[in-house]
């Protein structure tokens, strides 16, 4: 009996820790060459919103995806980056055909995850995405799943 107890404390214990960090998404930092070009991209064609980065310095432009989640752009001049698209950022909006309609506008071609051009993914999910790359070539999905 003793080791029945023991055993029920040891399964209650790990899973009273198992989720206990409450953790919520804060940022994702890109390595960039030209800040100026690279945050055009995100401001003017994804339409982030630019915040002031708290301590002013130069090299960084800091954007809001939404609520306190954030893009933070660092500007490098000598990094080595390799750009594969399994390394991401990735934004879900329901405006998915808006925004693709934007990017034709703007002839910015974007890509399903094979690689066509102007084609659009669907995951086994029924989620739709697509990849576009920002001006240094890292890569971003834009998606359209729902997030509650």
């Amino acid at each position: 009996m003793k080791k029945f107890i023991a055993l029920l404390f040891l399964v209650f214990s790990s899973l009273a820790t198992a989720q206990s960090f409450d953790f919520q998404y804060d940022h994702y930092s890109v390595i960039v060459k030209d800040l100026d070009k690279v945050g055009a991209f995100y401001k003017d064609v994804l339409n982030l919103k630019e915040i002031p980065h708290p301590s002013a310095p130069s090299g960084f432009k800091w954007f809001v995806i939404q609520g306190n989640s954030q893009l933070h752009l660092i500007g490098k001049d000598s990094v080595a980056m390799e750009h594969s698209k399994s390394v991401h950022l990735c934004l879900a909006t329901q405006k998915l055909d808006e925004l693709i309609t934007t990017l034709e506008e703007k002839n910015i071609t974007y890509y399903d995850w094979p690689g066509k051009e102007n084609a659009v993914t669907l995951r086994a999910d029924g989620v739709r995405q697509i990849y576009l790359k920002d001006p240094e070539n890292n890569w971003v999905e834009i998606n359209n799943a729902i997030h509650k």
